[in-house]
């Protein structure tokens, strides 16, 4: 890794200046956390057990799934032992790598939420050509496809970020190690690396943005011709996936784009707990947990384990 930096280590701002303020924020992000991993990983078991629910919609669940654990356990954990410890240090190595899985697991969401919403789209305005169109193929490439360009992707900006000078403060206002915090700590020009953010949000997050609209939209259109009864259902499950991807795209947005002179600590870690939090712990309620199927396959899974305990 190469970085030519007088600072060997950041320190990380904590949730509060306080210890009960700091205790009550860490609790409550625990709590959040634990909540993620176990509503996640009850979709990753159902999925897998239930042979109904190996489709091409529960695989990219799944897929979704796995990513929303990675996601929120590559920043709350260190966060909150580092609140309640008081030990807000971390190496040069360590931000760098944090940096690099926030960024990673952040694009990957964005094109993962983006085949979701295609996914539905084909199997509402198309549902006759729907295993022709996707089949499990296709779902393979587009996995892999995602993964390996969240890599580049990941690589190419902290790579930019490395190279960057620091000698000055070492105070990261974050909870954890990301971009803006560290070009507003630089003391070399930052000028290009904003403008590749920017260029990269616009190309990646706008393009996204827009192909999700555009998916919801004809959704929106075709489920107008259904029964008002089907209209009611559809309605309820699309509208929240579309606000997790505005609150998503936007917090990102507002965090990535905003002026360094213009922003503040604490709205930054607000923000920043939008798209790091909020969405994995949503997406499971959201996209599963709500839906039929999911449910008769728990009760399906929990009654086949006890009746395999009761032998």
């Amino acid at each position: 890794m190469a970085n030519s930096t007088m600072v060997t280590e950041f320190l990380l701002m904590g949730f509060a200046e306080g210890w009960k303020l700091r205790f009550l924020y860490s609790m409550l992000f625990l709590l959040m956390f634990l909540a993620t991993l176990l509503g996640n990983l009850l979709i990753v078991t159902v999925t897998t057990a239930d042979q109904n629910l190996h489709t091409p919609m529960y695989f990219f669940l799944r897929n979704l799934s796995i990513l929303d654990m990675c996601y929120i356990s590559v920043t709350v954990p260190n966060a909150c032992v580092n609140s309640l410890t008081g030990n807000r240090a971390i190496s040069v190595t360590g931000c760098a790598a944090q940096i690099f899985l926030v960024i990673y697991c952040a694009f990957v969401e964005i094109l993962f939420l983006t085949v979701v919403a295609w996914d539905r789209y084909v199997a509402i305005c198309q549902p006759l050509r729907y295993s022709t169109i996707i089949n499990v193929r296709l779902c393979v490439r587009m996995t892999v496809a995602s993964l390996l360009s969240g890599l580049v992707y990941a690589g190419v900006h902290t790579g930019n970020t490395l190279q960057l000078n620091f000698c000055g403060s070492n105070v990261v206002p974050q909870f954890f190690c990301d971009i803006p915090s560290l070009l507003r700590l630089s003391c070399s020009d930052t000028s290009s690396n904003q403008l590749s953010i920017l260029a990269s949000a616009v190309v990646v997050c706008g393009g996204c943005f827009v192909f999700i609209a555009m998916s919801y939209v004809r959704i929106f259109s075709a489920v107008l011709k259904f029964p008002a009864q089907e209209q009611g259902k559809a309605f309820s499950t699309c509208v929240p996936h579309v606000l997790v991807v505005c609150v998503f795209l936007s917090s990102i947005a507002c965090v990535y784009l905003q002026p360094a002179a213009a922003t503040e600590a604490l709205q930054n870690m607000v923000l920043s707990a939008f798209y790091t939090m909020v969405p994995p712990f949503l997406n499971p309620v959201l996209y599963s947990l709500r839906n039929k199927q999911v449910k008769e396959a728990v009760r399906r899974v929990i009654l086949r384990k006890v009746h395999s305990g009761a032998r």
